[in-house]
């Protein structure tokens, strides 16, 4: 199926791993021209060259920028003042005792997940309305809806995201503008991965039998069962992204493995 992205722009936060990634791979496959982003310039310039490796003749740039801090996601505008497509995929997770939760937590967690698509897509946003076309997708979590006990912070950044991705696409009536929430379940990210690992450490078994036991006791209602793979986060992302979705918004779109039991 063509997408009809060829010719587009995009800009995908936090996208030198896991789902960020292999968005970014999904999109310069199908033709748009993408740039990446990481806290650092080293890992910036090595998931660019990976992705050069991956996709033949990818036009590929990067920029590095810590969205825990305004100035930088100021300096990333000035360098790339526009895209058609912005992901707001930028974020962080971290399992914690709510009572050890300190303030300056609550507030990184804020900073990093709610406020760097808070500040692109003010940016990004009147240029599309103005071409009258354009994306703005912020990838979400089940934990918006489901909020995990060991880790209400996160899950409160996901909720967050969700009123803010509807509040804007009420401001799209009638243009060709979209503004759409993508929620994953678990997925096999890096992080992820590396959770995993911990756990199966700490309790003296394997990573598969940790994986196991994490849908038995913490996410026993997944209908998947497993973790999901970034390519199937990706693809939906990728759609969503492209003309077809044309009738898609102010929605939030689910990926988490039937793990939500509610029809809507």
């Amino acid at each position: 199926m063509d997408l009809q992205l060829k010719g587009k722009t995009a800009f995908v936060s936090g996208s030198t791993q896991g789902i960020g990634f292999a968005i970014a791979k999904q999109l310069l496959q199908e033709g748009v021209a993408v740039t990446i982003n990481g806290r650092t310039e080293a890992r910036v310039a090595e998931a660019v060259e990976k992705l050069k490796k991956q996709v033949a003749g990818a036009p590929v740039t990067g920029i590095a920028a810590d969205f825990s801090k305004a100035a930088d996601v100021n300096m990333l505008i000035r360098q790339l003042p526009g895209v058609d497509i912005l992901i707001n995929n930028a974020g962080i997770f971290e399992p914690k005792e709510f009572t050890t939760i300190t303030d300056e937590e609550w507030q990184r967690f804020f900073d990093v997940n709610v406020m760097s698509g808070v500040r692109l897509s003010r940016a990004y946003f009147p240029g599309m309305l103005e071409k009258n076309w354009g994306r703005i997708i912020f990838i979400s979590s089940e934990s918006a809806i489901m909020i995990p006990d060991e880790m209400i912070h996160y899950g409160m950044t996901k909720t967050a995201q969700l009123a803010i991705s509807r509040g804007l696409a009420e401001l799209t009536k009638n243009t060709g503008v979209t503004v759409n929430t993508v929620m994953p379940g678990p997925t096999k990210s890096e992080g992820v991965v590396e959770f995993i690992r911990q756990v199966a450490e700490s309790k003296g078994i394997t990573p598969q039998e940790a994986e196991k036991d994490f849908f038995k006791t913490m996410r026993p209602s997944s209908l998947l069962q497993r973790f999901a793979d970034v390519t199937e986060i990706a693809s939906m992302v990728t759609y969503i992204a492209s003309p077809l979705s044309s009738a898609t918004n102010g929605a939030a779109l689910r990926a988490e493995g039937g793990l939500l039991k509610s029809i809507f």
